[in-house]
């Protein structure tokens, strides 16, 4: 039954072999005389713009970006409710909890609310992150 089955008549159309012998468009084979496209593998690549500027250079260029920028990690202050109350939190804890990736020097922001006391030990706070903290009877530790 399966190997009986075909495709309908005619649904199946064979692909025009161009330049496969005479009686194939003849000649040039529809490829016209000469040039980068008359020959094989002759393709201009999308981006080529005939030899002209292309538009990335031509575009204006803005602002400067240091390749010396420090990199550092953020946490917010909301996220630190899922430690225990009364724990002194540093970079150890934050990495293990994966609040931070790694090496980079983290700071802690003021968005959200925070609900215990804890004392944080990090390379830099936000201002209302340090007002939260010590609201909440906490202590905010720069190292």
């Amino acid at each position: 039954m399966l190997n009986s089955l075909s495709p309908q008549p005619g649904a199946k159309k064979q692909k025009k072999r161009v330049g496969r012998g005479s009686g194939s468009t003849g000649k040039t084979s529809g490829k016209g005389h000469k040039g980068q496209r008359a020959r094989s593998g002759g393709k201009v690549s999308p981006w080529f713009e005939g030899g002209q500027t292309t538009l990335k250079l031509r575009s204006p260029k803005r602002g400067f970006t240091s390749r010396n920028r420090e990199k550092i990690d953020l946490v917010n202050v909301s996220d630190l409710n899922r430690f225990n109350d009364g724990d002194v939190v540093t970079d150890v804890e934050l990495k293990a909890a994966g609040l931070a990736k790694g090496k980079n020097p983290i700071k802690i922001l003021g968005n959200g609310d925070l609900e215990k006391a804890l004392t944080v030990k990090a390379a830099a706070f936000s201002k209302g992150a340090i007002k939260k903290i010590e609201e909440k009877g906490g202590k905010a530790d720069i190292i």
